[in-house]
């Protein structure tokens, strides 16, 4: 029976090590913004530089310590890395929970997204699983010898780090956003007849001014108990909101397309019966201007041989955007829009959309853009 729980708990800590870190390593730039918003929340902003290495390194440490825990190489060495990973992760989704900071750990990526006590509740189960093999570290034999244990986890590390580095460089393998290619952005904007609303609870503070007790209720126990009606008891404050119930909540809900003049363009983009070409470039300041530069070339090709609509979405402000726009002789309209649905659209800076009826038919990083002859041949020549 022992060594079956052993098993059991090595099996299931080393498979959930192994796609918590694979999920997270498929996008490893999402997971770089989520580590930035902890190094705010501590106060660390000078980390931030590093998030994108560390985000890569973190992903592969955990499918290396997940995957040398299933075959037993360097077994001891391993469960200590494994108890105080799993100890640093459910600091981490703690504080997160108590402190309402980071609402979203990122544990799973944006594949299964979990609430702070969520995360919390699953590193509790994990550290217990991870306890069950340290106090038995040393009957956790290894599969083979040492020599091919350690060929093994040389194997497992250049495939980790050379995943996330692809994926950085190339995009996501499995894109779970909602700007994923397929997906209509209109659509996902939309919140449908009869869905749920949020619920909240309302709590009200009373005071008796005659005996100055005090009491606590929500708005429907005020209501029902008719002590309203008395006079003698009296609202203290304002009432305190509290939401119980989550509502339905559109996928994308902060996609605000605007011009300089801050005109909304959501309705006229996205509903163009056209292909449209967008270049995608959060932060003109980071952006990678040899790319930009390469991208405009296509898009003036594209405007002037199939009068395609092409334009350039940033979150920078319009006086340095249309400083930019002029430096590099940008052909795309300007727009703008705030950082966070950008980062969203495409994990590159700048990245590639081709866009029709408002749906995402195909995106690109720059390192794998594709040549005008392909676009045409592929879609315009359709």
């Amino acid at each position: 029976m022992k060594n079956k729980l052993i098993w059991f708990c090595r099996i299931s800590v080393g498979l959930l090590f192994i796609f918590s870190g694979l999920i997270k390593a498929n996008d490893p730039l999402g997971f770089s913004y989520k580590l930035e918003e902890y190094f705010e929340v501590f106060h660390m902003t000078w980390l931030n530089g590093f998030a994108l290495s560390l985000s890569i390194l973190l992903c592969a440490l955990e499918m290396i310590l997940g995957f040398a825990l299933l075959v037993g190489a360097r077994a001891i060495q391993v469960i200590w890395g494994l108890l105080l990973l799993i100890i640093f992760f459910a600091f981490l989704t703690f504080y997160s929970a108590y402190f309402k900071v980071v609402q979203t750990c990122g544990c799973f990526g944006d594949a299964i997204p979990l609430t702070p006590w969520q995360s919390f509740t699953k590193d509790l189960i994990l550290l217990l699983l991870v306890l069950v093999l340290f106090v038995d570290r040393k009957t956790v034999k290894s599969l083979t010898n040492a020599k091919t244990g350690d060929k093994l986890l040389i194997g497992a590390t250049i495939v980790s780090i050379g995943f996330g580095l692809y994926t950085y460089n190339f995009l996501p393998v499995l894109d779970f956003l909602p700007y994923k290619v397929g997906a209509n952005i209109l659509q996902e904007m939309k919140t449908p007849p009869g869905a749920p609303a949020d619920e909240f609870e309302v709590t009200y503070v009373l005071k008796n001014k005659n005996t100055q007790d005090t009491k606590t209720m929500s708005d429907k126990e005020y209501l029902k108990s008719g002590i309203w009606k008395d006079t003698a008891w009296a609202v203290q404050g304002s009432p305190e909101s509290k939401l119980i119930k989550k509502g339905f909540e559109p996928k994308i809900r902060d996609l605000n397309i605007q011009d300089a003049q801050a005109n909304n363009y959501n309705q006229e983009l996205l509903s163009s019966p056209f292909y449209s070409l967008w270049i995608v470039a959060y932060n003109l300041d980071d952006t990678n201007p040899e790319a930009v530069n390469r991208i405009n070339a296509l898009a003036a090709n594209l405007t002037q041989n199939y009068n395609t609509r092409t334009i350039f979405l940033t979150s920078n402000a319009p006086g340095n955007a249309q400083k930019f726009a002029k430096e590099h002789k940008l052909v795309s309209e300007l727009f703008y829009a705030d950082g966070v649905p950008l980062k969203s659209m495409v994990r590159a800076n700048p990245g590639i959309m081709l866009i029709k009826n408002g749906t995402v038919i195909n995106k690109w990083h720059f390192h794998n853009m594709p040549k005008y002859e392909d676009i045409v041949k592929n879609y315009l020549s359709k």
